[in-house]
């Protein structure tokens, strides 16, 4: 009793509270102020960073990843530095963080796959910011390449994020690896139509349009002989950027050449099934 009276006693004497208040509210204060500018002073480094890694000519895919990179890693020395300055010996802070660390890599083993997927996707870079891919059952153009997760922007302006784990185990098309793609079509023609004169009028349709690259040359060739048509196959060059808007006025104008000069299919011909006779992409 006598021992919990004086302890009392001793901890409750106005000069041992001042020197208490005087003493962690300086800690206090001071890490609190180390932890706003430490902030400031990073965000501003990261920023720096990133806009140094581009103007070398690294890649924006990469300076944006080693950018966040650098970031986590700051925010951990100052964590680290706000620990110290509030009398927590940081020797034994980094002994319980690494006792602690095979608990915490077992919980967040999807987010270490991702994290290290991400790092396998900017150093191969199978893709960039930019590019239009399909990856992990869903496509759209890359926004950006996080540490997690990768952001894709769909045509219609979704926003869909998608982990990196997925994203690299699985397959990845990219529409925008190579300068030049050839579109395939392949017109149907009515059986008895004039096959000489049907390619003659789609190959001036492809000569007219000047997106169009005349090495690879245009082909316009029989492809099949169906039981109610014709198929024609046309394979032409563009730059990736034009595909889909050539792609379209091609089949525009094809379609109102044929129906022009007689060579399309009739409305009977066109009740066989459609997967035989559509255009493919």
């Amino acid at each position: 009793m006598e021992t919990i009276q004086t302890w009392i006693t001793t901890w409750l004497d106005p000069r041992v509270v001042g020197e208490a208040v005087m003493d962690w509210g300086g800690r206090i204060l001071g890490a609190l102020l180390i932890f706003i500018v430490g902030r400031i002073l990073m965000r501003g480094l990261t920023t720096w960073a990133t806009v140094a890694m581009r103007r070398v000519g690294m890649d924006d895919t990469l300076s944006r990843f080693l950018g966040n990179l650098l970031y986590i890693v700051l925010l951990v020395f100052l964590g680290l530095t706000v620990f110290q300055t509030l009398g927590v010996p940081t020797t034994n802070f980094l002994a319980i963080v690494g006792a602690a660390g095979l608990a915490v890599g077992l919980a967040l083993k999807d987010s270490l796959a991702n994290f290290s997927s991400g790092v396998m996707l900017v150093f191969f870079r199978p893709f960039k910011v930019g590019d239009q891919i399909d990856a992990a059952g869903t496509g759209g153009v890359v926004e950006t390449i996080g540490i997690f997760n990768t952001v894709l922007k769909t045509a219609d302006n979704r926003v869909i994020n998608v982990p990196n784990s997925l994203v690299y185990s699985g397959t990845i098309t990219n529409y925008n690896a190579e300068s030049t793609r050839r579109i395939d079509l392949t017109i149907a023609i009515a059986y008895d139509a004039d096959i000489p004169q049907a390619k003659s009028v789609i190959a001036a349709i492809v000569a007219a349009e000047s997106r169009i690259h005349q090495h690879p040359a245009p082909e316009v060739a029989v492809q099949d002989l169906l039981p109610t048509a014709v198929t024609l196959a046309v394979r032409v060059w563009v730059q990736s950027g034009d595909y889909g808007g050539v792609r379209s006025d091609l089949l525009e104008r094809i379609k109102r050449a044929l129906d022009k000069y007689g060579l399309a299919l009739t409305a009977e011909q066109r009740a066989v099934p459609a997967a035989q006779l559509v255009a493919s992409k």
